[in-house]
Parts: structure tokens; C-alpha cells; sequence
């Protein structure tokens, strides 16, 4: 017999008694964003670390130079969001940064998400405001967002050259903090000579350096990403890291016995990754490797949520997708890899890893 329209499939709870606290937590996701994003923005993590003790709401508003009732709620937010701890002292109410505030949201911090968590605001979420266009039309909206042509993607990306910055940046913090759990995931050490395909920052192959003392890498980008890079984020003390300016669509590769592609087929359609690993393929030294750096799906494509998210940010900005593994090896075998094998680093990112025949 079947249930009464009234009763839950699951529990056989009365309809007018359910309480919709999943969805509710769903349709109110945005305002824990930007509670993150205005307290980064405004440096009250900055403020809290820099004072070495708690302080009142009132010489938070002082130094963040905000209204004290507006200041108090946003501490509040941070507070519930556990991102603050709450002290009294003879009454009087104190805030100071959890251990994990001052770590990732603080500008000073090696670990800081800061870049990140700008770049997600001032970029990501704009973008994200047409959603619902880039689902009916099934491209990026960057000229909706930002009034750019998103013909060139790349163009669109670093429309100025404050962008451009903002996203190595972004890059800078991922690597950060991800970057050792992906270079290490295989054993790359027999692999001397490392090309980081859209190497950008060179956090990455900083990260790959570190890891195995005996390589080399050439950042390969585009001109204007290597001149920020070299002004930027990489000095000569990394005497190991060298840069090859150029089109990787293009211009010829430089030889190598690994290419890195990091959060870059994510990017593209299929039948550009295909043209890109077929021109790794062929720069590629006999005996070397690709190692493709990605948020994975499942196989089914049932989670996790955040990559099923971020392919979602895929369609509002670029012109690709997320993938699974078998999906990547399937790109990698259509250019002539073999042997694809791919690990979980149980972080956001994971590897993949395609050989050449020697």
C-alpha cells in the first residue's frame, strides 16, 4: 500500500512537522562566505594577531575603521562560525583568533588562504551571480561579470594586470598548502628535468625542488606571467627554477623528462586537452611522464561535492570541466600515454600520472 502524500519517505514523519534545516543551511551558504570575505577584508584576523591579546569590539572597530555595531555583529559571526574565541574579562567582552584563523586568514602567515579567499570574493563570486546564464548557455560569463570578451580565456583571466597578480596569488596559496601532497604522491625523483606547464606563481615547482633535491624546473607561461612571476614570487636564490616564455597551444615545448599539468585540462574542452597532451607527448624525452594535477570525481560522478562545485565554476568561468580519473585517462591514451596510473591525496588535489614509452 502506498504512504500518504503527508508522510517523509524516510522517517514517515507528518509533513507539517519536517523542518527544512538542510535546505535552510543551503539557501544561507552565501552568508558565511561573505562574512569570511569582509573579515579578511577588512584585517580583523591582521588585527587580532598583531595585538597578541584579546581585544574589545571596540579597538577592533577602531583599527579595521568600522562602526562598532557593525564591527560587534561581524565578531559575533566569526564567533559562532568558530573562528574567534570569546573571553570576558571583568565584563567586559574580548576576541581573539582561533589557532586555525591565525594560521590561514592572516596576511603574514606562510599557510595564508588571504589571496585565495580575495580572489574568491572580488572574481569567483561576481561570476557566480550568473549562474543560472552560464547553465542556459552553457559558457563562461566573464563578459557579463566584467564586461571583458571571454573569447581568450586567458585574456579575460588576466584582464588587467591587478587580476593577473590576484590570481598568481590565488595559485600561491593553493600550492602552499596542497603542493607537497601532489609532487610527492608519486616518486618522481628518477624525472630530472621537470617543465611546469602554466607554471605560473612557481609555488609548484618550488614545492617540486624542495621534494627532490636533484631536479630542475622551467616554468613555462605566458610573457606577461613570467615577468610578474620573476618581479613577484620568484627570486634568484631558487637557482633550480628557470622560466620559458610562450603559448603552450603554440610555441614549442622545451624537452623534458616530465611535464606538469596543474589545474590545467580542468580548463578546457576535451579536444583541446587532447591537442595539448599531444604536444607534451611529442616534447616529451622516452622514459618521461605527465603528471596531470586535479580535482577528481568520483567514477560515477556521485561526489565529492566540492569538485562537483568546481565543476560548476568551471562552466561560470573558463571553458571546461572536472573529470574523473578514467576520464583523464582516457585524454592522456588519445596522445599516446600509457600506463596511467592516479592517486588521492585525501586534500582537494590529485594526481594522475600518464608514461612515455622509452
Amino acid at each position: 500500500m502506498a504512504e500518504s502524500p503527508e508522510k517523509s519517505q524516510s522517517e514517515g514523519t507528518p509533513a507539517a512537522d519536517m523542518y527544512p534545516r538542510k535546505i535552510l543551511e543551503y539557501m544561507e551558504g552565501f552568508l558565511i562566505s561573505k562574512t569570511v570575505f569582509t573579515s579578511c577584508e577588512l584585517g580583523v584576523f591582521d588585527v587580532l594577531l598583531d595585538a597578541e591579546h584579546p581585544l574589545s569590539a571596540e579597538k577592533i572597530s577602531v583599527a579595521v575603521c568600522a562602526s562598532l555595531d557593525g564591527t560587534q555583529r561581524l565578531l559575533d559571526a566569526c564567533t559562532g562560525l568558530q573562528l574567534l574565541n570569546r573571553h570576558t574579562d571583568n565584563g567586559e567582552v574580548l576576541y581573539s583568533n582561533t589557532e586555525q584563523a591565525s594560521i590561514y586568514l592572516t596576511r603574514s602567515s606562510p599557510l595564508s588562504l588571504y589571496q585565495s579567499i580575495q580572489y574568491s570574493s572580488r572574481t569567483i563570486y561576481l561570476c557566480w551571480h550568473y549562474l543560472t546564464d552560464a547553465i542556459r548557455e552553457g559558457r563562461n560569463q566573464y563578459e557579463k561579470a566584467f564586461g571583458v570578451t571571454s573569447e581568450d580565456l586567458f585574456q579575460a583571466l588576466y584582464r588587467s594586470d591587478e587580476e593577473m597578480v590576484k590570481f598568481m596569488q590565488l595559485m600561491n596559496s593553493i600550492w602552499n598548502i596542497c603542493g607537497k601532497d601532489v609532487v610527492t604522491a608519486f616518486d618522481l625523483s628518477p624525472l630530472k628535468i621537470i617543465c611546469d606547464l602554466g607554471g605560473c606563481s612557481g609555488a609548484l615547482a618550488k614545492q617540486c625542488t624542495s621534494a627532490y633535491p636533484e631536479c630542475s624546473v622551467t616554468i613555462f607561461d605566458l610573457p606577461k606571467v613570467v615577468r610578474t612571476s620573476r618581479e613577484h614570487f620568484v627570486t634568484e636564490a631558487d637557482q633550480r627554477i628557470s622560466f620559458h616564455q610562450g603559448d603552450f597551444f603554440k610555441d614549442p615545448l622545451p624537452e623534458a623528462d616530465l611535464y606538469i599539468l596543474a589545474r590545467i585540462l580542468h580548463d578546457w574542452p576535451d579536444e583541446r586537452c587532447i591537442e595539448l597532451l599531444c604536444r607534451v607527448y611529442k616534447a616529451c624525452r622516452p622514459g618521461g611522464a605527465v603528471l596531470l594535477v586535479e580535482a577528481l570525481l568520483h567514477e560515477d560522478g556521485s561526489g565529492p561535492l566540492t569538485v562537483q562545485l568546481y565543476s560548476l565554476n568551471m562552466l561560470v568561468q573558463t571553458e571546461g570541466r572536472e573529470r574523473t580519473a578514467a576520464q583523464y585517462a582516457a585524454l592522456l591514451a588519445a596522445a599516446g600515454f600509457t600506463d596511467t596510473e592516479h592517486r588521492l591525496t585525501g586534500k582537494i588535489y590529485d594526481t594522475v600520472l600518464g608514461k612515455k614509452e622509452a
